[in-house]
């Protein structure tokens, strides 16, 4: 008898001992979130876009809006009169100050990526002696103060005649020890030490392992340092404020410059500040979808 004219066995679940079936999916009550869960993410979202709206209700305002005590909370109609004057505003240099923050931003940020990714590569998969004192010798750094610094560097610049420059606020951030940590952290966990075997035995070098292996496994993690890099440089206001002049600022130091006066037009100067936060918004926009795509993509399971 022909194998391929037998009929196939069905074999109903009920003759199966209790015991020995398989469980059925079941409901999980209390699973998805409920009512409760979505008021306190509305009370969290409205407390995060209130200082926006607040800004922005005062910067569409004339000098008058802050002090009268029957403010609308309709916000007016001087917003973009408000902005044209301080992009306008020659002693603000407010284009000059965008082109300086994306700039040294930009560079700062890749900077810190690619030597804190190299940095945690090694730490994390490369055997050498004396890797743990000296990785704990970075994250020691992190315990010293930016401000005990601050001498030496304008001291230091001062020689090579770099004050007033943009390089002067790009050197000393170019690597970062929490970058370094970050990224030791998490190519630790990630890279199963498999594939870096793996690749040497295909005949790769150590820096071309890296490239292969490290890189895209380390892309959720990079992506996520270099957005929290490029907001802090954006809004690093101390060094840059000491270090450069009023021709050649940064954005947080030319929205300083607002304030200078002795009477304080606050609605230009949040007019300003929503300007300065236009960038960073888009950033996030753009950087949230990156960021989930590259934690869904570049999972590696050891």
């Amino acid at each position: 008898m022909s194998v391929l004219n037998e009929r196939p066995i069905v074999i109903d679940e009920t003759d199966i001992p209790a015991e020995n079936r398989r469980p059925r999916a079941r409901h999980v009550k209390g699973a998805r979130p409920g009512w409760f869960v979505y008021a306190c993410l509305g009370i969290v979202l409205l407390a995060s876009v209130f200082p926006f709206y607040w800004s922005f209700l005062i910067g569409s305002g004339d000098s008058y809006t802050i002090r009268d005590p029957n403010m609308s909370w309709i916000p007016g109609g001087n917003f973009f009169a408000n902005a044209a004057k301080v992009m306008n505003d020659p002693a603000v240099n407010f284009w000059v100050a965008l082109w300086n923050s994306i700039v040294s931003s930009a560079l700062i940020a890749a900077s810190v990526v690619f030597f804190s990714t190299l940095a945690g590569w090694a730490f994390a998969k490369l055997r050498f002696r004396g890797s743990s004192v000296l990785l704990v010798f970075v994250i020691a750094t992190m315990a010293v103060p930016t401000q005990l610094g601050v001498v030496p560097l304008y001291i230091l610049f001062g020689d090579l005649g770099w004050t007033g420059q943009l390089g002067a606020i790009i050197v000393p951030a170019l690597v970062s020890a929490f970058g370094v940590f970050w990224m030791t952290q998490y190519l630790r966990q990630a890279v199963p030490d498999e594939l870096i075997e793996a690749a040497r035995v295909d005949g790769a070098s150590s820096f071309r392992t890296f490239l292969t292996v490290g890189l895209p496994a380390a892309r959720p993690a990079a992506a996520m340092l270099a957005l929290f890099t490029f907001v802090s440089a954006w809004n690093n206001f101390f060094w840059p404020f000491i270090v450069l002049d009023r021709q050649n600022p940064t954005l947080p130091v030319a929205l300083s410059l607002l304030q200078s006066n002795y009477f304080v037009d606050y609605s230009i100067v949040l007019a300003g500040v929503l300007l300065a936060t236009i960038p960073l918004l888009i950033l996030f926009v753009f950087a949230g979808k990156q960021l989930v795509s590259g934690i869904m993509q570049g999972a590696v399971k050891g």
